[in-house]
């Protein structure tokens, strides 16, 4: 490698071309990092328009509780946390959700729709 970037019959091509695959590798890496990020982005994005009141919400912070009211023109949610009729209600920004978990009375009904596959059927399949 030492040979190739000081070769004494002035500039090799093996110098030009050692640069040129730097430069593609810089460069796709930077294309491939910002084709991730906008696909993080993205999905950041959906996860808080799907937010509905009584979702289960964890905060950057780390505060977990239920969405109590969602206000759209402020960009901001309430979140109830407590128990025992020990809630208490903190305001945060949309941007502050690390995680949501819809309400169990929707998980039990998606269950519900898509029966689970019996050995007998998966057999048949076979």
């Amino acid at each position: 490698m030492n040979n190739l970037l000081t070769a004494e019959s002035g500039t090799s091509w093996a110098f030009y071309v050692i640069v040129g695959v730097m430069l593609v590798l810089v460069i796709g890496f930077m294309i491939w990092q910002s084709i991730t990020g906008k696909k993080k982005q993205q999905q950041a994005i959906e996860m808080v328009d799907k937010m509905k009141i009584g979702d289960k919400v964890k905060t950057i912070g780390g505060v977990c509780g239920y969405v109590a009211e969602i206000n759209n023109a402020e960009n901001t949610f309430v979140l109830k946390t407590g128990m025992d009729g020990k809630e208490s209600y903190v305001k945060f920004d949309k941007g502050a959700i690390y995680q949501t978990a819809p309400v169990e009375n929707e998980k039990a009904e998606k269950k519900e729709e898509k029966p689970a596959e019996t050995t007998e059927t998966a057999n048949e399949k076979e």
